[in-house]
């Protein structure tokens, strides 16, 4: 146990002395470590005012958009089905952004021309 221990230390030691034994001591000395402090600043926000709320989805053109993220396209369809049992009246779109990461320009304008709500399954 006690030469597991001593083996252990003498790995650990190497490890971190490993700089010096590279055979360039004035590149060891020399070498700096640059620190970053994780917290920063977050940049000012400006809230924005929710939309109002509709009095009903009767005759309302809702999109659901899938991010792609997963599990989302069942719960799309799940919704879509929701929607359709219990609000007949309303129209469903349902979309899929090519990217999870990246704004699909044309589909955003779409929805911003057509689209009198919106869903987006962003995962969990």
């Amino acid at each position: 146990m006690k030469l597991r221990i001593a083996v252990i230390a003498a790995l650990c030691a190497g490890l971190v002395c490993g700089v010096c034994v590279t055979g360039n001591a004035q590149v060891a000395a020399a070498a700096k470590v640059t620190v970053l402090n994780p917290m920063g600043t977050p940049p000012p926000i400006q809230l924005k005012q929710m939309a109002e709320r509709p009095t009903t989805l009767d005759g309302k053109t809702i999109y659901l958009v899938n991010t792609g993220f997963v599990g989302t396209e069942r719960l799309m369809e799940v919704m879509e089905e929701w929607f359709k049992e219990n609000h007949p009246k309303t129209t469903i779109v349902s979309k899929r952004n090519p990217s999870m990461d990246v704004a699909d320009k044309a589909l955003w304008a779409e929805i911003q021309e057509k689209a009198d709500g919106v869903v987006i399954g962003l995962g969990h």
